[in-house]
């Protein structure tokens, strides 16, 4: 029987974003960052002071990689671009669906090789709009394709496994995956079928044991499974829409989640205050830092 926690964790940021997403954490600094997709915003929070900043970006963005002290690697509407972490300029890299504007990135992950998955869907989530690519020292290659709403990429710790999904269908996917290269070797199969429960499978993040943490979309729980699919705890969040979640802090034992008030009426916002705001879940897990993109 899967274990149901109830929220004993904290807020990290209580700026409420229309749909937070795409936490991840920076070591070097101890700072997480994430988004705001739809108020194109990227989001900055120094865990030790508190101190909290928010850049206004020229276009919606989700995806964030770390490159080193000066650089990260920014997944946009418009493709990837490089940003300076201390000027905040940004500098076209690589294009992503040039050819579909009426598309816009979302889920992704960097992969111990160094190289990054990143999905796309429609601005309006129409149906199998989307994919999900492989990038690699500036090459973009399609894995993935017909996807309406990519979500809970993420990699196993000694980067054999990737996962992902396709929220609209809510099947948890898994693909062996070249540790060398982050390329898929195989063909996905599914891990974890959950189209008939409440919610649906939105992002995930590997334990360093491989447990994989999922954000439920629409159900106010994060998702604890085992490697071989297997759910195994429930952690009630006091957002009825966590989107995405990230280990963070000095020694990688906090989980950082991000939520969403996108699509709530005033009733519904009004029962939970704290829907966009970045959470701590609360457990001690030993997680793993999500690994720097090789340029």
């Amino acid at each position: 029987m899967t274990a149901i926690h109830d929220f004993q964790g904290t807020i990290l940021s209580d700026t409420a974003s229309v749909l937070g997403e795409g936490p991840t954490y920076d070591p070097d600094t101890d700072t997480v960052w994430w988004f705001n997709i739809l108020g194109k915003e990227l989001h900055e929070l120094h865990l030790a002071s508190g101190r909290k900043q928010v850049h206004d970006l020229p276009m919606m963005a989700s995806v964030l990689a770390r490159i080193d002290a000066g650089r990260q690697l920014l997944a946009t509407e418009e493709g990837l671009f490089l940003r300076d972490t201390t000027t905040g300029e940004l500098t076209f890299y690589a294009a992503i669906e040039a050819d579909k504007p009426e598309n816009r990135s979302n889920d992704g992950r960097t992969h111990i090789s160094g190289s990054l998955w990143i999905g796309t869907m429609g601005k309006r989530a129409e149906m199998q709009a989307g994919a999900i690519y492989h990038v690699a020292g500036g090459k973009v290659t399609k894995i993935f394709d017909q996807i309406s709403i990519p979500n809970s990429i993420c990699f196993s710790p000694d980067g054999t496994m990737g996962y992902f999904t396709d929220t609209r269908v809510s099947q948890l996917m898994r693909v062996m995956v070249d540790p060398l290269t982050g390329l898929p070797t195989g063909e996905p199969i599914v891990l974890v079928d959950s189209m008939e429960d409440p919610g649906g499978i939105d992002g995930s993040v590997c334990d360093a044991d491989g447990y994989i943490w999922n954000a439920r979309w629409g159900s106010g729980f994060v998702d604890r499974y085992s490697p071989d699919g297997l759910r195994i705890e429930r952690y009630r969040v006091p957002a009825a829409q966590p989107s995405c979640p990230a280990f963070v802090g000095k020694d990688a034992d906090r989980l950082a989640v991000t939520t969403a008030w996108e699509g709530l009426d005033e009733d519904a916002r009004s029962t939970q205050p704290q829907a966009g705001a970045l959470l701590e879940l609360g457990p001690t897990v030993k997680g793993v830092f999500d690994p720097a993109y090789k340029i």
